[in-house]
């Protein structure tokens, strides 16, 4: 089987496992993309894939990887989350990575409301903090989603047109 073959396999693997990573928070979604999109454009001696689309893919994951975590963190802010909230979204999405889908897509408001609660003693604060934080960090999520399929559209337009 000729090399390139398994080079064009190797390419797709990647942007697969990246566009899956856009939603799991333990794979690097939008560089792994990003990686398969390079040595796509790498296999083909950036014939089609030149080095303006590489540069358009390549912005669009930093400002995919930069909504990812500006997100969150502008939800929890914007309630005024204490810097405890902030370290438990972090440990409950670890902990969430542990549990499955349902884990990696509720744990972090589960523990941003844990950190609140701790840091405040309020329920109220808490559950605000934690919902926020929940929802910046949901919204960050479906725009690095949108990102990583418009990398992979720019991608695609450029190897057939």
């Amino acid at each position: 089987m000729d090399p390139s073959v398994w080079l064009w396999l190797l390419s797709a693997a990647l942007i697969l496992a990246g566009l899956a990573g856009t939603i799991l928070p333990a794979l690097p979604g939008t560089a792994l993309v990003l990686a398969g999109i390079a040595l796509g454009a790498w296999i083909d001696d950036f014939t089609r894939v030149g080095g303006v689309t590489l540069t358009l893919v390549a912005v669009l994951a930093a400002l995919a990887w930069v909504l990812d975590y500006v997100a969150g963190l502008m939800g929890a802010r914007r309630v005024g989350a204490s810097t405890e909230a902030l370290i438990g979204a972090a440990l409950g999405t670890v902990v969430g990575l542990f549990m499955g889908l349902v884990g990696v897509l509720f744990m972090p408001l589960v523990g941003a409301a844990v950190g609140e609660y701790i840091a405040r003693r309020d329920h109220g604060q808490a559950l605000k903090v934690g919902t926020a934080t929940w929802l910046g960090m949901m919204l960050g999520m479906i725009a690095k989603v949108v990102l990583a399929f418009m990398m992979v559209g720019l991608f695609i337009v450029a190897l057939v047109f």
